[in-house]
């Protein structure tokens, strides 16, 4: 496992040097999107609509922030579910996105569809929040403020850590760990 520090937008260099299992620290604009904003990002693909967002080259965080307490940039600001999002990922990679961060695994259609569209998928500890929060140095909404904590923002990050969860050689870190657990359970131990 390797660490890397990467500036977003994500390259083609940067993407193809991530192995499932690498620590990255992310630095740069991300988008913030939960199910609604991507019902309606979908529609609008579907319809032959623009995007309200240039999402090319760019990763999108599942998170629905909290309110900031006076004087933060964002309330708590921890990964919702990713496979809540599988039913819109693959238009939305087709229209250029290159990655997203949430917690939980992908459905095997995902999986496949990240490899064709070389995107990458990163994991976000579910249950810090508070502490993910204090790398998002900036938020602006930008879409569908009628929303709430479910409009699209934009996220300024700086050395946000994630893991490669799934990588575009078809690598799968839930799935290795699941298949390691269960060999040391044959193995007793």
């Amino acid at each position: 496992m390797a660490e890397h520090r990467l500036r977003l937008p994500l390259s083609d260099a940067d993407i193809e040097k991530l192995r499932t299992g690498d620590y990255v620290y992310l630095s740069g604009p991300v988008y913030a999107a939960r199910d609604a904003a991507h019902k309606r990002m979908v529609e609008a693909l579907s319809k032959g609509e623009p995007l309200p967002v240039d999402i090319r080259g760019l990763v999108i965080y599942y998170v629905g922030p909290t309110p900031a307490k006076p004087g933060a940039v964002i309330g708590s600001a921890g990964p919702t579910t990713s496979e809540r999002m599988d039913p819109f990922t693959i238009p939305l990679l087709e229209a250029g996105l290159r990655g997203a961060i949430g917690k939980g695994g992908r459905t095997p259609p995902i999986r496949e569809a990240l490899q064709r569209h070389r995107a990458v998928y990163f994991l976000a500890v579910g249950g810090a929040g508070a502490l993910l929060a204090r790398q998002i140095k900036s938020v602006e909404v930008v879409a569908y403020q009628d929303l709430g904590t479910e409009a699209i923002r934009l996220l300024g990050l700086e050395d946000f850590p994630v893991i490669v969860c799934n990588d575009i050689y078809g690598g799968d870190l839930l799935e290795q760990g699941k298949a390691q657990w269960r060999r040391s359970e044959v193995l007793g131990g």
